[in-house]
């Protein structure tokens, strides 16, 4: 059986992975779409010999994804983005941590780890303030802390819950920024894209998951500068790092997203993001990468 070039892992198959899919027959590639949820993987290497040499990562689950990917590398299958990448997107406290402590800038942030110390926490940062689980996407459990009353309120409902994870509590400074966010989506070392997410009009989040849109952002020297060193950082590979202003030239990295979604961003900009994605996944293959030059 011939080894396929190049593979999709998914656990939901939506118009990002259809138009990678598209994007990579449109460059002549051979690739295999691989249904994460029906892995069965040995330990040993009896089964890897017919898994393609680089896959792309694209679970909506993160410990899914993350697990694939650990035992994909140990077999010598190149992950974009890797296990280590993924695990540092993935866990929102650890890309605080680790940007926070090479000077890249960020909210304000503290984490607890009880419902006792919460409060505390909370008070420390001030506010208004924003809870945020450390695992999570599309701005589910994301709440904005405008008072005492309500921090206690979720505080309580957060101890409820029979789940290790609620007892992280991890607060960060509600930064006064426009009415939106930036988002740019960065393949290897180059931003192919930069958009603002706007939020609805009923909804202070700008996920277009839950009703946002997008428009153009200019890619000005110290946005470039900021997405680069947060690349540098967390690892090389497709990233979606998230960005907030606060000021006309001054910006915070709140979020480095794994798997980003791209459709949103995809909307308004001028080329294919997917066809960028799609030329670096097939770079180490020469043949082809000459075909996709000429």
């Amino acid at each position: 059986m011939t080894k396929k070039s190049v593979g999709i892992l998914f656990d939901r198959v939506r118009w990002e992975e259809k138009e990678l899919g598209r994007q990579l027959e449109h460059r002549g590639a051979s690739y295999d779409m691989i249904d994460a949820k029906s892995q069965i993987l040995p330990l040993d290497a009896s089964r890897f010999s017919t898994l393609p040499e680089r896959v792309l990562v694209r679970c909506v689950s993160f410990y899914r994804g993350l697990n694939v990917a650990t035992v994909y590398e140990a077999h010598d299958i190149e992950t974009v983005n890797s296990a280590r990448v993924l695990d540092l997107c993935g866990n929102k406290l650890r890309t605080s941590q680790i940007l926070s402590t090479h000077g890249v800038p960020t909210p304000k942030t503290v984490v607890a780890f009880s419902s006792e110390s919460a409060m505390q926490a909370i008070e420390t940062i001030g506010f208004p303030c924003v809870l945020k689980p450390i695992i999570g996407s599309w701005g589910r459990q994301v709440v904005p802390i405008r008072d005492k009353e309500t921090a206690e309120t979720i505080i309580e409902m957060r101890e409820q819950q029979s789940d290790s994870m609620q007892t992280i509590f991890y607060v960060q400074e509600m930064i006064k920024r426009p009415p939106r966010d930036i988002r740019c989506v960065v393949v290897g070392d180059e931003v192919v894209a930069c958009v603002y997410r706007y939020s609805s009009p009923d909804n202070w989040k700008t996920n277009i998951a839950l009703g946002g849109h997008t428009e153009i952002c200019k890619i000005t020297r110290e946005l470039e500068e900021t997405v680069l060193k947060t690349v540098k950082i967390m690892g090389s590979g497709v990233l979606g790092i998230d960005l907030m202003e606060k000021s006309s030239s001054e910006f915070v990295v709140h979020e480095v997203n794994g798997t980003v979604e791209f459709k949103g961003a995809q909307m308004v900009s001028p080329h294919s993001i997917a066809g960028r994605i799609s030329e670096y996944l097939v770079s180490v293959d020469r043949e082809l990468g000459q075909r996709i030059k000429a």
